[in-house]
């Protein structure tokens, strides 16, 4: 990619409106807490901006996802949520170094902020579901051995987690699916923690607009395959 834009140029009105809609939706819950922890808030900052530029396809997203593992896997060791932070540490941080790798060497076209769309072979479904079972396994046992807090809930997210993160470095569509799948199951783990200790009520809200965002990535990356498969489109 030889040339590259400025992100915030390049988003549209409504992609502007959802992040600035996700941005403020956990700033308020974060004002609204009882007790706030700050490094929620930037997590959550980070996270949902991230999601709007993978969302376009934009590299610029997968190099914001790498911080938001990273200091998410901080706040998740804090809660002694494990799997978690193994989870974005150990594998979507690393995932998403690697697909921003991959992004940078498949442009769509030189100039734009914009992935080149893949199809995912039939092979690599199998493969990448025999990963998925794979880890779970491991994983289980492994926070098991941690006692993890809400330990299957736990195990279902390094499974989502994984498999969403893969199909981003494939640079499928259907990575939206398996985020917004993912989403539910975090919503599930931080509204359970929030009752507790209403400080992480930022961290359900981040992940509700992850999900609002997950789910416009996917119907957008959809957009963007039919639009760079039909010759018409480029210049």
């Amino acid at each position: 990619m030889k040339h590259y834009q400025n992100p915030f140029s390049t988003l549209t009105k409504r992609e502007y409106a959802i992040w600035i809609f996700s941005m403020l939706a956990v700033t308020v819950s974060f004002f609204l807490g009882a007790e706030r922890d700050v490094l929620t808030l930037i997590a959550s900052l980070i996270g949902v901006t991230a999601l709007i530029f993978v969302a376009k396809g934009d590299v610029m997203g997968q190099m914001l996802t790498v911080v938001f593992a990273i200091v998410y896997s901080i706040i998740s060791w804090r809660l002694q949520y494990y799997g978690e932070m193994i989870t974005y540490l150990f594998m979507s941080a690393p995932i998403a170094l690697l697909s921003t790798l991959s992004w940078l060497r498949h442009p769509y076209e030189d100039g734009k902020n914009e992935v080149e769309v893949a199809r995912v072979t039939p092979r690599a479904w199998i493969l990448l579901s025999l990963s998925s079972v794979a880890v779970t396994i491991a994983f289980y046992f492994i926070l098991a051995y941690f006692n993890t807090a809400n330990l299957i809930v736990s195990t279902v997210s390094v499974t989502t987690s994984f498999f969403a993160a893969s199909l981003t470095f494939l640079r499928s569509p259907y990575y939206g699916l398996g985020y917004a799948a993912n989403d539910v199951v975090l919503i599930i783990l931080w509204g359970a923690a929030s009752i507790h200790d209403p400080q992480y009520l930022p961290m359900v809200l981040c992940f509700a607009t992850f999900l609002l965002n997950d789910i416009y990535g996917f119907f957008n990356w959809r957009r963007m395959k039919k639009r760079q498969s039909t010759p018409l489109t480029r210049e």
